[in-house]
């Protein structure tokens, strides 16, 4: 978000401005805001495309915040809805924005709401009255790496409820605070802020349609992403008269100078941005430490950008009338993601209580998958092959051992020969297993050609894929107990001769902290791999690779070249705010079409075989693994932790070993 500077910057102040107009007033002007001359010039020396409505948006209400003005929510009129219940309210010309607290137990009393409302969890629980009955909504979102003592995604609640439906809110224990956005303005919250409301409020002249349906309780990390520019995305909430843009935005990216005939009230509640308003700069910000949480009403047509902070900054940006390029582009995101994933389908839970679940394949009509033991309330993640299984499912979850307290095996792949492949990660090894869990044959222990690490020992076998050579690719992180025999992560290649070479080298943990899931497109010439970790100022884990996943061409002779790029991934707001890029980024299968499905902490996101961003597929704790399977191989099966989920799709998965 920034001014485009191959114009000549246009100096003229909004002081000017307002000198200007007022002696514009003196010659007839009727009520020019005091900023238009300003931000007309703006609009003419940055080409900025004007864009207008075709119907009137007029209320006669007037904004209790300046126009184009950063303003503190705690200087904002304080009103008490009920004992124990305070609300800072604020709105513009069709929307009101209440930012509630309420103590421990307080209550808002049963009423009949004269607006329609949306209403999104901020901190600790309530119950809504949904229905007729009292419906828990909460916010719970876990600190940076606590995904990895207990794979826990996390919660916020919200819920949109139409004018004239019975609305009750009770708070939970420890108390509760949560956004609630309104259409139209309630003029009861304007007079208890001092305000006499207009007479008669006009309404808009166009409605839009609601995108969740009402009186039902969702969680917002449900919610499908819509790109809005590169590298900002918002979970876009409709209701008639109000939309609920919560944007999340990456550190770094900028919003070039724009305008738009809506109107706009922002509300941070994460991170900070510099706010360019006219031809001036303002920090926008939610600061933990001082309190200070900003907001900002920007008129319609108001010329703004800006730039975001290093960790990046999350908003609520409430718009009215409802943008409908805004809902163009979600319908647009949506049905691709559609296309994969069918509407109003969604996970479903098929087997709990097992350990650290991972690699799963699809062979002889069951799901194999890893159940391993790892020391994580200790700390050490520690592995012990003796508490360690591997398991077959069916799909209608019923499960049998194939080996239980003998082997720590991680990825696995059938072969084609009615055999599986194995990662023995504690066992430095990887090896052909027959269904019953008999070693056939021991494939790789070492690296036995090449120039690179000849003649070491393999640490932590992690992943691997086979391409139509027979060969397989396979990835070392060296995740493992002992002391690594190696001097770097790397992906390693069978040959189909047997000879073991190393094939990337992660030298100095630069490029990937771990050389994690790993996988071939449909044509076999390109290998991709998760960078799983980016961490700051840990010793051994600080990497360059940030939140991408990577892809390298591959070579007749399977070595892999252009290493790059193929793919940004979404973080969860606590890395950023810790100043990491992790995504956890771990297990990932592929489609026919070359659709990547990538496991991660925020769920399993779909990247194009163009690098772009389709969708996630959300499970309630987070996926480590993925693969395709069942009859007609269009289901997808994920390990979850210590969990297992399914969900039903659109596609068919890409069939390991390829074909020639």
């Amino acid at each position: 978000m920034v001014q485009n500077t191959s114009k000549k910057p246009f100096v003229l102040t909004v002081f000017t401005a307002l000198a200007i107009c007022l002696i514009i007033a003196t010659t007839g002007c009727e009520k020019a805001p005091a900023w238009k001359a300003v931000n007309d010039q703006l609009i003419t020396d940055n080409n900025i495309t004007v864009r207008e409505l075709a119907y009137t948006t007029e209320t006669g209400v007037v904004s209790n915040l300046t126009d184009g003005v950063v303003t503190d929510l705690s200087a904002l009129p304080s009103i008490e809805l009920a004992p124990g219940v305070k609300a800072s309210v604020y709105w513009g010309r069709g929307n009101l924005v209440s930012m509630v607290t309420m103590e421990p137990g307080s209550e808002i009393p049963k009423e009949n709401l004269p607006s329609e409302r949306i209403m999104i969890m901020m901190e600790g629980s309530l119950e809504q009255l949904v229905t007729g009955k009292m419906v828990e909504m909460k916010y719970e979102l876990p600190a940076p790496m606590y995904y990895f003592s207990t794979g826990y995604v996390g919660y916020r609640h919200f819920v949109y409820l139409e004018a004239d439906t019975p609305n009750q809110v009770k708070a939970g224990p420890n108390g509760a605070k949560f956004a609630e956005f309104y259409y139209p303005i309630r003029t009861d919250y304007m007079k208890k802020a001092g305000v006499n409301p207009p007479s008669n409020i006009k309404p808009v002249g166009k409605l839009a349609t609601p995108t969740f349906p009402a009186d039902k309780v969702l969680n917002l990390y449900d919610v499908q992403y819509t790109e809005l520019i590169p590298g900002a995305w918002s979970r876009l909430i409709n209701g008639k008269g109000v939309q609920v843009s919560a944007i999340d935005m990456f550190p770094g990216i900028e919003f070039a100078l724009h305008n738009h005939p809506e109107e706009q009230i922002m509300t941070v509640v994460r991170g900070a941005i510099d706010e360019y308003i006219l031809d001036g700069k303002q920090i926008m910000e939610k600061n933990t430490e001082t309190g200070k949480q900003s907001v900002l009403f920007l008129p319609a047509q108001m010329v703004h950008g800006g730039k975001l902070s290093e960790k990046g900054c999350d908003a609520f940006d409430v718009f009215y009338p409802v943008r409908e390029d805004y809902t163009q582009k979600m319908e647009k995101m949506l049905a691709r993601y559609h296309a994969i994933i069918p509407v109003g389908e969604e996970v479903d839970w098929l087997g709990e209580n097992f350990q650290f679940t991972e690699g799963p394949a699809w062979m002889n009509g069951e799901y194999y998958f890893s159940s391993m033991f790892f020391d994580i309330p200790a700390g050490t993640w520690a592995l012990d092959p003796s508490k360690s299984d591997l398991i077959a499912m069916k799909p209608d979850g019923t499960w049998r051992y194939v080996l239980e307290n003998k082997m720590q095996t991680n990825g696995l792949m059938a072969k084609g020969n009615g055999n599986l492949v194995a990662c023995d990660m504690a066992g430095h090894r990887v090896i052909e297993l027959a269904p019953d869990g008999r070693i056939v044959k021991v494939l790789a222990t070492k690296i036995t050609a090449g120039d690179v690490h000849k003649g070491l020992r393999l640490d932590g076998p992690n992943d691997l894929v086979i391409d139509a050579k027979g060969g397989i690719y396979f990835t070392d992180p060296q995740f493992i107990n002992d002391p690594p025999a190696r001097p770097s992560k790397t992906i390693n290649y069978i040959r189909p001769d047997g000879e073991v070479v190393c094939v990337f080298e992660n030298a100095g943990n630069k490029e990937m902290q771990m050389t994690n899931g790993i996988l071939l497109s449909p044509d076999g010439k390109t290998l991709y791999c998760c960078s799983t970790y980016h961490l700051k100022g840990v010793a051994g884990k600080e990497s360059e690779a940030e939140n991408y996943l990577i892809a390298f061409d591959v070579n007749e002779d399977g070595t892999l070249s252009n290493k790059r790029r193929a793919g940004a991934l979404k973080v969860p707001p606590t890395e950023l705010d810790a100043g990491n890029r992790s995504t956890c980024a771990d297990g990932m299968t592929i489609d026919e079409l070359g659709n990547v499905y990538v496991a991660t902490n925020t769920g399993l996101q779909i990247i194009s075989p163009e690098g772009e961003y389709i969708g996630t597929v959300h499970t309630p704790t987070f996926p480590v693994s993925v693969c395709f399977g069942g009859e007609n191989f269009d289901t997808l099966f994920m390990t979850c932790w210590d969990k297992i989920y399914t969900i039903k799709t659109n596609v068919k998965g890409l069939v390991y070993p390829l074909q020639k």
